[in-house]
């Protein structure tokens, strides 16, 4: 998995990483965006356009918020609350819309940090 976003995106989703990824693969949650492992190109360029810096390669997450990297493939790899099945690889973010629920981490995520 090249790319994680991490909690500094909790309850901002500022959504400027989903307008530069090429080959769109950030999925909405409900309070947070996530980057697919597998639709993924390592390309970076979602990176530099966070404002509030939560997203980085795998192996370069901000200490304290490592978690985050197994978090952000169980959103793809777990059956989240109200579904039926794990969201997966789908193919493109835009043709499944916003899944509208969170992992355990970020739903039980304190608002106030």
């Amino acid at each position: 998995m090249p790319y994680v976003i991490a909690e500094p995106c909790i309850d901002v989703m500022d959504r400027s990483c989903v307008d530069e990824c090429p080959v769109d693969c950030i999925y909405e949650g409900s309070r947070k965006l996530y980057i697919s492992p597998v639709e993924c190109i390592d390309c970076g360029a979602c990176e530099p356009v966070c404002p509030v810096e939560a997203i980085s390669q795998d192996r370069a997450v901000d200490p304290g918020l490592e978690a985050h990297v197994e978090d952000n493939a169980r959103f793809f790899d777990s059956v989240l609350p109200g579904r039926d099945e794990p969201l997966g690889a789908p193919g493109g973010a835009m043709s499944v819309g916003a899944v509208g629920v969170d992992t355990e981490l970020v739903a039980k995520h304190d608002a106030a940090g």
